[in-house]
Parts: C-alpha cells; sequence; structure tokens
C-alpha cells in the first residue's frame, strides 16, 4: 500500500520528551477507502499525557529563554524536511485519511508554508513604549510565551491542522503537547520524525496518540495554560467548560454553515468553479466548505444545471490513484449523517438533480449530489453536511440572500460572486462571519488570519495575528527616573 522513500516516516510509537514510547494498547489506523489497516500506534491515557505535560514544561524553561532567531533557525529546518519528504507524507495522509493523493500533497505544502511564516514572525515579536503620566516614569509592554500549549485537532486536515498550531506555539517560545485525531495519527507522527531530525529539542514538541482523556488531561492540568483546538462546536463548548477549570486562554476553530451566494451579475462560469473547490474539496469535510448555495431566481436554473454537469464528472476511488478527483468520507458514520440529511431534504421538499445515495465504490463513499429547493426547513440548510452534497436555494433580492447566509448560528466563513463593486463592500461587511472570498473559492493562506465568530469560536490562525494567541502581555512601570 505505502511506497516510501524514507520509510522512517511511518512512526508508530508516541513521541514524548525527544523519546518514542509505546504502549501494550494499540489502536488501528485504516485506509477508509480500502478498509484496510494501515499501522498501529499507542493507546495512551491521561498518565503518559501528564507525563507529555511535565516534560513540555520543564523544556519551556529554556525554550523560552532562546532567541528568536535560533528558533527561526530550527522551524524553517523543520519546514524544508517537511517540502523535501512532501512526496511521503502525501502518501501517508491520503491512506490514513482519504484524499486524493493531489490535494494531500498540496495540504502538505499549505501546512508548511505556515511554519514558514511563522518562523519569519517570531523576529517580530515586538513590545511598546507608552506614553508615560509624568517625567519620572516609564511605561513599556513586553510579549512572553504563554507556557504549555496543548493542541487537538481533526481528521480531515492531519497535517495542516497541527502545522498551524505548533508552527506560532513555537515561535512564540511556547511548548506544546499534541493530540491529534484518532483517525489520522500517522501524519502527526511523521512531523514528529522530522522535528526531530530538524533539532527541535526534546520535550519543546510532543504527540500523543490514544484515548479521550488526553483531552481531558490536558483541559484540567495546571501546567497547560492555552487550549488550541479545531473540531466540532459541540466538543469544542465541553473543551471550553473543561478549561474554565484553571482560567486557561484558549482558541477555538469549530464548525460552519458557509453560504455561496451568486448574485445575478456574477460571472457564471467562474462561480461555477468556485462552488466546485468551495464545495467538493476533500469531499466536503472541510470547516470552509460551502455548505448552502444561494443563488438568484433570475439565474438558478442555469447553475444549477452546470453545478450537477461538472459534479457528475468527478470520479471516485482510492485517493493513491492518480485518477481519483474525490475520495471517500472518513467513516461510515459519516455517510450515514450526510445520508440522513440528503432524505430529511427530500422528504421535506427538495428536488435531486444528481447523486443522492451512497457510491458503490464502498461503505465509505458517498456519490456528489447537488439537491434544489432547498429552505430554512431542512437540515441541509442549518447543519454542517461534511460531505459532497450541494444544497442550491434561491433568492430574489440582496438583502434577502444577507439574511438567508446570516441565518445561522455558525459564523465561520461566506463566498459570494457578484461583479458590483459597490456590492462587494456592502455584502462583505454584512456578512456576520470571519472569513469572506469574493469571487473566490477557496481562501486560507498562511498570510490571513483564519478564525470564526459566534459558535464558530475565537482566536485566528495565520497571519501576524496568529502568533498573538500564545503570548502574554506584560505591562513595566519603571519609576523614579526624574
Amino acid at each position: 500500500m505505502l511506497n516510501l522513500h524514507n520509510p522512517s516516516l511511518l512512526a508508530t510509537q508516541c513521541y514524548i520528551n525527544g523519546s518514542w514510547i509505546d504502549a501494550d494498547s494499540r489502536l488501528e489506523v485504516t485506509n477508509p477507502a480500502t478498509g484496510i489497516t494501515i499501522a498501529t500506534v499507542p493507546i495512551l491515557g491521561r498518565a503518559e499525557s501528564k507525563q507529555a505535560i511535565i516534560a513540555a514544561h520543564a523544556a519551556g524553561q529554556t525554550w523560552r529563554n532562546t532567541s528568536a532567531t535560533e528558533r527561526a533557525h530550527l522551524l524553517r529546518a523543520w519546514h524544508d524536511l517537511i517540502l523535501a519528504n512532501r512526496y511521503d507524507l502525501a502518501q501517508i495522509l491520503t491512506c490514513e485519511q482519504g484524499k486524493p493523493v493531489a490535494e494531500a500533497e498540496a495540504e502538505i505544502r499549505y501546512g508548511a508554508s505556515y511554519i514558514e511564516w511563522f518562523a519569519e514572525e517570531a523576529r517580530r515579536i515586538q513590545g511598546d513604549i507608552i506614553a508615560a503620566p509624568s517625567r519620572d516614569k516609564r511605561l513599556i509592554t513586553l510579549k512572553q510565551p504563554v507556557g504549555v500549549v496543548g493542541a487537538i485537532t481533526p481528521w480531515n486536515f492531519p497535517n495542516a491542522m497541527l502545522t498551524r498550531k505548533i508552527a506560532p506555539a513555537l515561535a512564540a517560545g511556547c511548548t506544546i503537547v499534541c493530540r491529534p485525531a484518532s483517525e489520522t495519527p500517522l501524519s502527526a507522527l511523521a512531523l514528529g520524525v522530522l522535528a526531530e531530525k530538524a533539532g527541535i529539542p526534546a520535550g519543546v514538541l510532543n504527540i500523543v496518540t490514544g484515548a479521550r482523556d488526553i483531552a481531558t488531561e490536558l483541559t484540567e492540568n495546571p501546567l497547560v495554560r492555552k487550549i488550541t483546538f479545531t473540531g466540532s462546536t459541540p466538543v469544542g463548548k465541553q473543551l471550553l467548560q473543561q478549561s474554565a477549570t484553571t482560567c486557561k486562554r484558549t482558541s477555538m476553530e469549530l464548525g460552519g454553515n458557509a453560504a455561496f451566494i451568486v448574485f445575478e451579475d456574477a460571472d457564471l462560469e467562474a462561480a461555477i468553479e468556485g462552488a466546485l473547490k468551495a464545495k467538493f474539496r476533500n469531499a466536503g469535510q472541510t470547516c470552509v466548505s460551502a455548505n448552502r448555495f444561494l443563488v438568484h431566481t433570475s439565474i438558478y436554473d442555469h447553475f444549477i444545471t452546470k453545478l450537477a454537469a461538472r459534479v457528475k464528472d468527478y470520479h471516485l476511488g482510492d485517493g493513491l490513484n492518480p485518477n481519483t478527483t474525490l475520495g471517500p468520507l472518513i467513516n461510515p458514520a459519516a455517510v450515514k449523517k450526510v445520508a440522513g440529511i440528503v432524505e430529511d431534504a427530500l422528504a421535506k421538499g427538495a428536488t435531486l438533480i444528481t447523486g443522492g445515495k451512497q457510491a458503490t465504490q464502498g461503505p465509505c463513499f458517498y456519490e456528489p449530489t447537488v439537491l434544489g429547493g432547498v429552505n430554512a426547513s431542512m437540515k441541509a440548510f442549518n447543519e454542517e453536511i461534511f460531505g459532497p452534497v450541494a444544497a442550491v436555494c434561491e433568492f430574489s433580492t440582496e438583502a434577502e440572500a444577507i439574511a438567508m447566509a446570516n441565518h445561522t448560528n455558525q459564523g465561520l466563513a461566506n463566498y459570494f460572486y457578484t461583479g458590483d463593486t459597490a456590492r462587494q463592500w456592502r455584502v462583505a461587511e454584512a456578512l456576520e462571519c470571519g472569513i469572506v472570498g469574493i469571487n473566490e473559492g477557496i481562501v486560507s493562506n498562511a498570510m490571513a488570519p483564519f478564525g470564526g465568530v459566534k459558535e464558530s469560536g475565537h482566536g485566528r490562525e495565520g497571519s501576524s495575528y496568529g502568533i498573538q494567541d500564545y503570548l502574554d502581555i506584560k505591562y513595566v512601570c519603571i519609576g523614579g527616573l526624574a
């Protein structure tokens, strides 16, 4: 199944304090496209997690005092090793997660870009001199690392979700304990192999796999000063409650319910291309995936016909097959959930344009689907689908489109297509979300702040803002200077 140039990247032990740790109990990691077991990894619990936290805390006493230049050089070395091994890393990612290998390689490059960016941001951590109330005082601010960080990441982007947490943490002078998703631990462990090779000191980066009580230890242990989480809103709320007992800093990148609005003056061909990227990348399993397609009534029929025609061109299969353009969902439970959302929509009057059932390729595959006539009474409008289903609705006015887009407790991303510059400003400012794509279906990059509002979370990843969540501000007043 795997033909790696560097077999050591397929690590099957956890990484704590610079050592590779095993356990008697093992967790199987399977390829969702084939059901074949790729490898097994240790099932660790609270005791081992506490060991990792203690190691991170001890390492932090030295790491926080290393120069920004030294931290930048080590991060850059890690970045270079990741790119040098990107083909092997992409194979590992595809085998455990399912996405086409071309998408997996794109994720590796995307994840590495965060390491490169924050290696540079390490040199730009700056305080301020504040105007003093009197001549005998000087007021300054210092920015210092928060301390040990606990990172909990999902399975849909198992490389990039980690690098965009680890990179700013290490750049800021923090140490980190990472708990990757049980479905996709191999990508995380491979990153650990390369971090060790890059010379990142023992204890600065730790990776533990296994039981859910790892997260409990991370949230409740007082040595951990920050939790950063990407995942579902219900789990995020639970982690916030657990973190409150020790008043931890938190960053939460939670679920989304993105609208994709196509106005009557849009470039229709460009909108179709953007819709395909925003909806079907990673089989719709992205937090910024377009969920609800809101199309002006004057172009609705034309749009939905053209979209369905393009959707029929997707080739489902094993992500390692170069002909595959749409991979599986992560597990049969995910297929069941998507099927239930489609069935609910059809029962409430939606029209099935194409797809609409489990695919023949296997229990984790669902046909790419287009639903027409979707409205606010349906799960497809109100719930994050997290699958290859485009739910298409009609609207008549700009105000109606904005109201429909904002009719959700989520506020991560929205997209819209229009040729009207004034409308671009009006709608972008009116949408209640953290990210807006205008005439563009893929918006995330290392230079831009990624995050949401409302129940999609708080905090930002990427950009110069992204490192601030890992820094405490200390105010220093110097008196007696007259």
